[in-house]
């Protein structure tokens, strides 16, 4: 997925209009903003006296003229606090003392646009960092129906993108949306009051030619944005290509990928051409019209100085407040898409924000005996796939301390009814109960903080080996970990590495070997030390010397605790105390090993036998 900048054409997934409601959004996120008042109060005030003071440097650019012209200005009375500062000892001023005046208001300028710039990045920094923390927040705390409707690219970039968007129109796009309109109504005003005649000579010409090069501008963006779409298409075959690198090499397809990547090349380079003629005739538009109307308007203030109406120096006042003011209206176009940005930003990041969380709580580290689990007639079908039923009125129990198998063909519901019992979903009909209550009735923190999983594929953290233990109990101590690597016969790797437990295990834990990760699964899970202990195909993946390590750490594991296996490998569960066997979302057999494997045309003991045949 092509990442979108926060200043790059205005897709049209992205367009919100400015409406009423649509404002409301933005305001909500402006509510971060509200917890640091005084800070964006004292940046709108540097911001204010920083526009409105600059504004008084066309009016004295063309007092300067004037006086050099040998016209005279005074001051009035408040002058003479300045002739101790310009050597003047009338009201009078020279050309040196405009000249200093310009430098002083230079100067104030640059001091009220530094404090500007400080006070907002005082409360945007600090109140998107609260924006971006909440969105982390109610991200990890969704329930995973949320996590199925959505991919991890699109979640990162609602916290990354939207985020950093939203921070831009906070920092820059209101404060210069501000500036823009101020500029544009008191620059106005002045310019009206000085010369009414020229003013109206603008208002008549200026305004056309700035909404053709608005209009003209938004045909050439719609190039751009077409030609960033082929580049995000040519950036996808590189991505992919790259992530399955091996794919590629395997199927000696190294000339395929490049012929395809030098097609899609092709047609960006036919549309990125394409754009640039239109570009090209873009700006000599700009050059010529803008530039053109500016020279309109200083023929005809020209003809007024001529006439003696004017003064030459207004003359120049007026063509620099009226470059002023023609910046401000093509920046309010400008502003105008990115408010419509923001929008579409705010609405993104204000829909995780309002999901209803799964209830959550500081861990209390209780341990609870959980007791039986029971299911009786529970029906479940994904959020994502109502129509088809995964579990169909499925009944068993599990007794505490008894080790249990689920086994069964792909799709039968081992998967799920372990996501069920770990309740990251809820059953659609029927009833699962843990101990005297419903499995819902339990505090979700404590249930989980007593249920342990060692899964297939093994997720690990990019940190340490001993982060990576430690993450089964934060509070555990040095010593506890340490045990919990010995009992998952971890131990004899890890002193091998240099820095032992301080080893790095990499993005996903790809430094080491498959064994390896899963036995510091196994550890993380001895160091939780849970009630419920679920093993979901924990040595499906292994080559025999691995599994046999493996296994003998899960028999440790799995002492004085209620277990449950999800195998694939049957030779792995001959030990269990019960075994129920799957198919499509009902249980056909239970019972232990040696009485499943006699029955005659029994499902498990044909899929024993198709194992044996394999082997």
């Amino acid at each position: 997925m092509a990442k979108r900048k926060a200043r790059g054409p205005l897709n049209p997934e992205e367009k919100r209009r400015l409406s009423k409601e649509n404002l409301n959004k933005l305001f909500r996120i402006f509510s971060y903003v509200r917890t640091y008042k005084w800070f964006f109060v004292m940046g709108m005030l540097s911001l204010l006296f920083s526009s409105t003071i600059l504004l008084a440097f066309p009016y004295l650019a063309g007092k300067l003229v004037d006086v050099a012209d040998g016209k005279t200005w005074e001051l009035p009375q408040i002058a003479s606090l300045l002739s101790g500062v310009t050597g003047e000892s009338s009201y009078q001023m020279s050309v040196t003392g405009i000249a200093i005046l310009l430098f002083a208001i230079l100067f104030v300028q640059g001091f009220f646009s530094f404090f500007r710039v400080y006070f907002f990045a005082q409360v945007n920094e600090r109140a998107m960092a609260d924006l971006r923390r909440d969105v982390y927040s109610k991200m990890i705390s969704l329930p995973m129906t949320f996590f199925d409707k959505r991919r991890v690219g699109e979640l990162i970039s609602r916290i990354t993108s939207d985020v950093s968007m939203l921070q831009d129109t906070f920092s820059v796009t209101l404060a210069e949306l501000f500036r823009q309109v101020a500029t544009l109504v008191i620059g106005t005003a002045i310019i009206f009051f000085m010369a009414p005649q020229l003013t109206l000579f603008m208002l008549l010409t200026f305004p056309v030619l700035v909404i053709a090069a608005l209009v003209f501008g938004n045909f050439i963006r719609k190039l751009s944005r077409t030609a960033q779409d082929k580049l995000a298409e040519a950036n996808i075959i590189v991505e992919e290509t790259l992530q399955s690198v091996t794919v590629v090499k395997s199927f000696t397809n190294e000339l395929f990928e490049i012929d395809r990547y030098k097609r899609s090349l092709d047609m960006l380079v036919r549309v990125a051409l394409k754009s640039a003629r239109y570009r090209g005739v873009f700006i000599s538009f700009i050059i010529f019209v803008l530039l053109g109307g500016i020279v309109g308007l200083m023929w005809y203030g020209a003809s007024l100085v001529q006439d003696g109406t004017m003064e030459s120096g207004e003359l120049l006042s007026f063509v620099l407040y009226t470059g002023f003011i023609g910046g401000s209206i093509a920046g309010l176009g400008d502003i105008y898409g990115q408010i419509q940005r923001a929008i579409g930003a705010s609405e993104r990041v204000i829909e995780i924000i309002g999901e209803n969380a799964e209830p959550s709580h500081e861990r209390s580290g209780k341990k609870i005996a959980l007791g039986d689990i029971v299911f009786n007639k529970v029906t479940f079908a994904y959020p994502t796939r109502k129509e088809l039923n995964v579990l169909h009125e499925l009944d068993f129990s599990i007794r505490p301390g008894e080790k249990v198998a689920l086994v069964g063909p792909s799709g039968a519901g081992k998967s799920t009814i372990i996501q069920l019992i770990m309740r990251f979903y809820q059953a659609d009909s029927g009833l699962i109960s843990v101990g005297d209550q419903r499995i819902e009735d339990f505090d979700l923190t404590t249930y989980r903080e007593n249920v342990g999983i060692v899964p297939q594929e093994v997720i690990l953290f990019g940190g340490t080996i001993r982060e990576n233990i430690a993450y089964g109990n934060p509070d555990a101590d040095q010593e506890a970990i340490d045990d919990a690597a010995r009992k998952a016969n971890a131990m004899e790797f890890i002193e091998r590495f240099p820095e032992g437990m301080n080893t790095i295990v990499g993005e996903r834990g790809v430094k080491l070997s498959g064994g390896q990760r899963q036995r510091i699964a196994i550890a993380r899970a001895i160091l939780k030390d849970p009630s419920l202990l679920i093993l979901d195909e924990a040595t499906s993946s292994l080559d025999a010397e691995s599994e046999s390590l493996v296994q003998e750490a899960l028999e440790k594991l799995m002492k004085g605790r209620t277990s449950i296996i999800i195998a694939h490998r049957l030779s792995t569960i001959r030990k269990v105390d019960r075994i129920f066997v799957l198919k499509e979302g009902r249980i056909v057999e239970s019972g232990d090993h040696q009485t499943l494997s006699a029955r005659k045309d029994g499902l498990y003991r044909n899929l024993v036998e198709l194992q044996l045949q394999m082997n």
